[in-house]
């Protein structure tokens, strides 16, 4: 019997199976235009990421796939997109549905900022929004954020860049992706509500309910990493029972995220003014958590702003 020649659909197939098992380790970097897509990207290029900057969102699946022809030399690649296309968010979606398939699972960092400052620094280097058109540049923006609405509430990290200069910003890329240990990593926020709460928040916690140090006149100057702040605060009635509580409850939350592949949280505990309770509170909660195998890192946003 003659042997008929192999099926070439067969064979794409198998070395689409093969190549597969080597896909890379995918990000993708968007948010809002001047919130600091460039220097996330430069951050991860430094990690020795392969970067693709202002990818249409449709060739994402073909990155990948060319990632994994590399045979592991490209182990992890990333990609800016924007929303210069019309189509953004219909290419995005079928982009992700097409690596889902394929068996990648990329990471989605956004970059975000108040209008007030995506303004100012649109303005600084003279450069129109890429949505603005004939219109007004806050115009633009406002067309972007109701565009990446959906996209941003899927993200698996979210950063506000408002009040973040390139080095505060390039350190906070720095702790989410200089990781190699699989499992959850957590920032925890303390804040204070008078400055607003953390837009980048998944969740935030109130610790209000407990006695303000800011009205016992020696603790007034010092703050929550202080010794006796920190003592003060844990003594008062509640204090621990909030704790081990939440420690709890943010075992559960924190299983649950890595079921759903959510690798990455951001905790904002706050007090009024963001310097006594909430962060002695955010000191604590991060031991904890760093207890439970939870890579904790701890950030202190308005910390010496009053």
């Amino acid at each position: 019997m003659t042997e008929s020649p192999a099926d070439p659909v067969a064979l794409d197939a198998r070395d689409g199976a093969a190549e597969g098992a080597h896909l890379p380790d995918l990000a993708i970097i968007t948010g809002m235009s001047g919130a600091g897509r460039s220097t996330t990207a430069n951050v991860l290029e430094d990690l020795g990421w392969f970067v693709v900057d202002n990818l249409p969102p449709a060739l994402l699946p073909t990155l990948a796939e060319l990632g994994g022809r590399s045979r592991g030399d490209v182990a992890r690649m990333a990609a800016v997109v924007d929303v210069r296309s019309r189509a953004f968010f219909a290419d995005l979606t079928a982009a992700l549905a097409q690596l889902a398939a394929d068996g990648s699972d990329p990471r989605i960092i956004f970059l975000e900022a108040s209008d007030d400052s995506l303004v100012r620094r649109h303005e600084a280097v003279r450069r129109p929004h890429p949505l603005q058109g004939d219109g007004r540049l806050v115009d633009g923006i406002a067309r972007e954020r109701e565009m990446l609405r959906d996209l941003r509430a899927e993200a698996d990290i979210v950063l506000d860049t408002t009040d973040l200069n390139v080095h505060e910003l390039g350190a906070k890329v720095l702790a989410a992706f200089d990781q190699d240990e699989p499992g959850l990593h957590a920032t925890v926020m303390s804040f204070g509500f008078k400055y607003g709460l953390p837009v980048d928040a998944d969740l935030v916690v109130d610790c209000r309910f407990l006695p303000n140090p800011h009205w016992v006149p020696e603790l007034r100057p010092l703050n929550g990493t202080d010794e006796p702040v920190r003592a003060y605060v844990m003594a008062q009635q509640g204090a621990d029972e909030f704790l081990d509580t939440y420690e709890r409850l943010l075992t559960i939350i924190g299983d649950g995220y890595q079921r759903e592949g959510k690798r990455y949280a951001t905790i904002a505990v706050g007090c009024t003014g963001g310097k006594h309770r909430s962060v002695a509170i955010t000191e604590e909660l991060a031991r904890r958590l760093a207890g439970h195998g939870v890579e904790a890192s701890v950030v202190h946003r308005d910390l010496g702003r009053e």
